[in-house]
């Protein structure tokens, strides 16, 4: 993910990427919901791998491969449909846009994968909050 990514946008980018994950990631299940119960088994899987990318994007978790499997499904369903409904298209563009953007600081990838701080004081040096020995002339 940090090879995706070389920071994750914060302040108010990183707000407006989240309200997208949850926008885009509340319409796509509940669309998919009722495919889980019933039709054929192909639209069941369908509609299963599109609530788990939804709740992935929900949790900003694997968020380049869950705004993929949204774009993909959406454009498959414009293919096969013949109708360019907006809210497809919509969640297309959104997932295609998440996926080249990520999921910004407020995520669980920007946790697990985020660039960590790490103080390692130098030999011969203290850190700020350790004594320093006295000197005796």
């Amino acid at each position: 993910m940090r090879r995706l990514y070389s920071t994750f946008a914060g302040g108010a980018p990183g707000i407006a990427l989240l309200l997208m994950r949850l926008v885009v990631g509340a319409v796509v299940l509940w669309h998919a919901g009722p495919g889980l119960w019933s039709g054929p088994p192909l639209d069941i899987v369908a509609s299963a791998s599109l609530a788990l990318a939804a709740l992935l994007l929900i949790a900003g978790l694997w968020t380049p491969v869950a705004g993929a499997v949204v774009a993909v499904v959406a454009i498959s369903e414009i293919l096969r449909t013949g109708e360019l409904l907006n809210g497809r298209l919509l969640a297309a563009t959104i997932g295609c846009a998440l996926t080249m953007l990520g999921p910004g600081r407020l995520s669980i990838d920007a946790r697990l994968f985020g660039w960590k701080r790490i103080d390692a004081a130098l030999q011969g040096s203290s850190s700020p909050g350790t004594p320093r020995p006295k000197e005796s002339h």
